[in-house]
């Protein structure tokens, strides 16, 4: 037998890749587990439906320690999902939702949103990261770029939703993450999120939402802060824009 053999059919060369082998499995029945840390969803979109365990189950309960002295625990045994209004299309675990009344803000579809903390996302030194320009000193917009304010706002179908009154700029990040809209007729302010605005010369342009539609946008509580939970609402509500804001987009292209 040659050097390394155990037995002329098994040497240690072959037991190493055994052992691999093995290892490897459970590398990735472990990584399933924490990715599945989060849990898994506790409403299964029927009424009286099942609750959804899972396979893996996920790992024993963690807990984190957040830099401002906040406790996290994953799973979370308390945890809530974010809520919706909306009916199973069909009556076989898993069925599409149908919106339920207002179908943008019903939390289904393009338009779900997670349960996420209602408060600010912070920089290292705890403070918002995201403000508006008007109290982020040192920030601007480039000379050789388009600035939206007092631009119209227009919507999908031409009609004009507001104007923009400010910008809201992430300060970690160095990139706007939201213009601030005045809604046309209220008076009221928005934010719009700049993934689904075009700035041009002439004007804002928003293809997610009609015009009217704007008015009905999630509001921030304070005129100076966005929560983490806003933020999902209203990035929600624009997605919803893309497949609710007129019938037509629900139906097939052919």
């Amino acid at each position: 037998m040659e050097t390394g053999a155990i037995t002329q059919y098994v040497d240690v060369a072959q037991i190493v890749l055994y052992l691999f082998w093995v290892f490897f499995a459970g590398l990735i029945y472990y990584l399933v587990r924490e990715n599945h840390r989060e849990g898994y969803p506790m409403d299964p979109g029927r009424l009286n439906g099942p609750k959804t365990d899972g396979w893996p189950v996920p790992s024993t309960p963690a807990t984190f320690k957040t830099a401002d002295g906040h406790v996290h625990i994953a799973p979370d045994p308390n945890r809530a999902d974010g809520q919706y209004q909306g009916t199973p299309v069909h009556g076989w675990n898993g069925a599409p939702l149908e919106p339920v009344g207002n179908p943008l803000l019903a939390g289904v579809g393009p338009g779900a949103w997670a349960q996420r903390a209602d408060v600010p996302d912070a920089d290292l030194h705890g403070q918002p990261k995201i403000v508006p320009l008007r109290t982020a000193a040192g920030h601007g917009v480039a000379a050789k770029d388009t600035d939206p304010r007092g631009l119209p706002v227009i919507g999908a179908d031409g009609a004009v939703a507001g104007k923009v009154v400010d910008l809201w700029v992430d300060r970690m990040e160095m990139l706007f993450r939201y213009l601030e809209v005045e809604v046309a007729g209220s008076g009221q302010r928005v934010l719009l999120p700049m993934t689904f605005s075009r700035v041009k010369r002439d004007g804002v342009h928003v293809h997610a939402l009609l015009g009217a539609q704007f008015a009905d946008v999630p509001k921030t509580k304070s005129p100076e802060q966005v929560t983490l939970l806003e933020e999902e609402k209203i990035t929600a509500y624009f997605g919803a824009g893309t497949l609710y804001a007129t019938p037509d987009r629900q139906e097939p292209l052919l």
